[in-house]
Order: C-alpha cells, then sequence, then structure tokens
C-alpha cells in the first residue's frame, strides 16, 4: 500500500477508535503513543509554517524570549484561508511538513515543542530530535481542508500579523482527526523502518 494510501486508511479508521488526546502535552502522553494510533485532539495548538518557523528559530539563535510559550505544546502547520462571515476560519489544511525540517529540532530542543502536524514524512534529524526530545509527529489527512476546519472552533491571532494567513494564530480544537505518523520512538508510517 502506497504511503498517502496508509496515512488516508488510518484517518478513515480514527473515527471507529480514536485514542483521545488533550493538548498541551507531556511526556507520558507522547510515549503512550504509536504509529498508526489514531487520535482525536482537542485542546489549544498554534499554526506556523515556514516563515514563522524561521522567525522563531532567529529568536531562539540570538536568545530573545519567543513571543509564545511553545513547551508542551502543538504546531499546525497551516496557513488557513480567510473565514467567511459566520465562520471561525477557513479551510485550514496541513502543508507539507518537509519545509519545518530545518527548524523543528530547535524547536524541539530549545523551546519544549512536543508535537507537529502536518502532511508528509520528516527528515532523519527531525526524527532523531523527536526521539531525544520526546516529541510527537501527527498527519492530517491532505484535502480535506474543510472537513478540519470544522474541528477548529476558536482562532485567535498571536503574532506575526504581516504574514498573512501564515502568522501565528491559537486555534481552540475539537475532536481532530489525526494519526501518529512518526513516533517518539522513531517507528515513522512512511517507511515502517522500525
Amino acid at each position: 500500500m502506497p504511503p498517502g494510501t496508509r496515512t488516508l486508511f488510518y484517518s478513515l479508521r480514527t473515527l471507529m477508535n480514536p485514542i483521545r488526546v488533550t493538548a498541551p502535552i507531556d511526556n507520558q502522553t507522547v510515549e503512550s503513543l504509536h504509529m498508526g494510533d489514531e487520535v482525536l485532539l482537542s485542546g489549544i495548538i498554534y499554526t506556523a509554517r515556514d516563515a514563522a518557523h524561521k522567525r522563531l528559530c532567529a529568536l531562539i539563535a540570538e536568545n530573545k524570549p519567543l513571543p509564545l510559550n511553545l513547551n508542551g505544546q502543538v504546531l499546525y502547520f497551516v496557513g488557513p484561508s480567510p473565514a467567511k462571515p459566520g465562520h471561525v476560519i477557513g479551510s485550514a489544511g496541513p502543508t507539507t511538513s518537509g519545509r519545518m525540517d530545518a527548524y523543528s529540532p530547535i524547536l524541539l530542543e530549545k523551546a519544549g515543542l512536543k508535537a507537529m502536524i502536518g502532511k508528509g514524512d520528516r527528515n532523519g534529524s527531525v526524527i532523531a530530535s523527536m526521539e531525544k526530545n520526546r516529541a510527537v509527529y501527527f498527519a492530517a489527512t491532505g484535502g480535506a481542508a474543510v472537513l478540519l476546519s470544522r474541528c477548529i472552533k476558536k482562532s485567535t491571532l498571536v503574532c506575526y500579523e504581516d504574514l498573512g494567513p501564515e502568522a501565528i494564530f491559537e486555534l481552540t480544537v475539537e475532536k481532530m482527526p489525526l494519526v501518529v505518523a512518526i513516533d517518539c520512538f522513531g517507528n515513522n508510517i512512511f517507511s515502517r523502518s522500525k
């Protein structure tokens, strides 16, 4: 079965037998999750794409405070479209996670990030950092942006307004269907290498 098909298959199974996870999350929760687990995520998460990641990592390199506390937090790699009247948010599907690979290890190690949501595989340095820092990578089903946006109950701008949809937003989510694509033990749904 091709990797993308596996991810979609596991996402559909989420509705049948999900593990309920509340963000922010701790090491105990991360360590209880395993590759292929279907999850319904609720709680507070944050959006961030590559431009925001670059700014956060620059602040860390300069020993300056971040505009938000990422310790124990979940970052959703998304740039939502504008909300239509009467809606909290527009379409909010995951972006390709590889764009964040250069930055994720820094946020995992230096800022205490515990989980990421996106689509596609991650590189070896990200996976090694996830193992070292006890973090998890969730896959959200690409092409289901409108459906995923229905899980978002509140959206508040946090910082980097000049980035438009790529600014960092705080999202309140309810029962967002995800799959554990890479767990904190290095097991990877895209390669099944372990």
